[in-house]
């Protein structure tokens, strides 16, 4: 457990209230005027650290009916090639794009092999991320390998 102090504009303290038990476990938020500053407000949580609710999945699991990444940057190139200007590409092919650049990256880092593919996995990653206006605290890529086993599922 720890407490998380705020110093903010008062309009913006249940926002903040908001937010924070979004990602932590919160009590009850303790409200008290600045001392320097009269127009500021503090604000103090205590919190703790959320208990994850849903595993998530092991590369194997998530990409278990991946097709081969060859096949990936066929389909990403012709997605891409293939879209109208000035559409927007779509979720599908965020979501393929990021699990192709970690699927790639981790068979670099399996065979030793340093490259910039984890920080381009990553990157894309956090684009998906942003496309679902994700409020998951996690690495990005855990993040891709539990919506890419979703979808393959269903897919």
């Amino acid at each position: 457990m720890f407490e998380i102090r705020v110093i903010c504009d008062p309009t913006d303290a249940d926002h903040i209230t908001e937010k924070l038990a979004q990602v932590f476990t919160t009590g009850a938020a303790r409200q008290y005027p600045n001392r320097r500053n009269t127009e500021r407000t503090r604000l103090y949580i205590t919190a703790e650290h959320r208990a994850a609710t849903e595993a998530w999945p092991t590369p194997e699991e998530a990409y278990a009916l991946a097709p081969s990444i060859i096949s990936e940057i066929g389909w990403t190139a012709g997605a891409v090639a293939d879209k109208p200007f000035g559409e927007d590409i779509g979720r599908e092919f965020w979501l393929r794009k990021a699990a192709l650049l970690d699927h790639i990256a981790l068979a670099d880092e399996h065979e030793g092999i340093r490259s910039d593919a984890a920080e381009l996995a990553t990157e894309a990653a956090r684009r998906l991320m942003d496309t679902d206006a994700a409020t998951a605290v996690c690495d990005p890529r855990h993040y891709v390998r539990q919506q890419y086993a979703h979808w393959a599922s269903n897919h």
